[in-house]
């Protein structure tokens, strides 16, 4: 695990609290379990859910930790990894189809995607659970026309857990131009709340 500078207190303690549902992070989601889609999704065979309930962890320049660093695959087929986001702020979006909150938020994700993307803002889904026909038709059906990897077996989120962990789906990170973790929305991402994010790490020095 690299050496990362520590959090401040309360930032630790947030942070830390998270790692107790580390274990089963693939199978996480912000839909409760009398909720017919999350039933439809995963309740049947047995998977657990967790609420985001929109919290925001922020974290202070002078306190994040190393540059994030995973490789995966785009659905497209195309390898991706954090290397290609290098310099560049980033939003990375934990979701799948079948997630109710996922849906509410895809909207307001790709009109901030396209607001941001002219000042080089990448937006990057990591989908945790499924298959390339189902992703594509969700992206088709909401416009999304930034890409996503495939991440079923929880390669990446596991590898966040050094970082930052995603508690739930959907789960919204910021990264800085240096690849760090700079914010964390769990649950739905509130669209003036990641604005305000994602500006912070635009007006921040490279």
């Amino acid at each position: 695990m690299p050496s990362r500078p520590p959090l401040s207190t309360p930032s630790r303690r947030r942070v830390l609290a998270g790692l107790a549902g580390v274990v089963s992070l693939p199978l996480l989601a912000a839909c409760s379990s009398d909720d017919p889609l999350a039933a439809q999704a995963g309740n049947a065979d047995g998977k657990n859910y967790i609420a985001g309930d929109g919290s925001v962890l922020e974290i202070a320049p002078a306190e994040r930790g190393e540059p994030v660093r995973f490789r995966s695959t785009l659905f497209s087929g195309e390898p991706v990894s954090t290397e290609d986001l290098a310099g560049d702020p980033a939003v990375l979006n934990f979701w799948y189809a079948a997630c109710a909150p996922c849906r509410v938020e895809a909207p307001d994700l790709q009109a901030l995607h396209e607001q941001f993307a002219p000042e080089g803002v990448r937006f990057l889904g990591i989908n945790v659970r499924d298959t390339v026909a189902t992703a594509e038709a969700f992206e088709r059906n909401f416009g999304i026309t930034y890409p996503s990897v495939e991440d079923r077996g929880g390669q990446v989120l596991l590898a966040m857990t050094d970082y930052v962990p995603p508690q739930a789906v959907p789960t919204t990170i910021v990264l800085d131009r240096q690849g760090r973790v700079s914010a964390r929305i769990l649950g739905i991402a509130e669209p003036s709340t990641l604005r305000t994010l994602i500006a912070t790490v635009l007006d921040e020095q490279a």
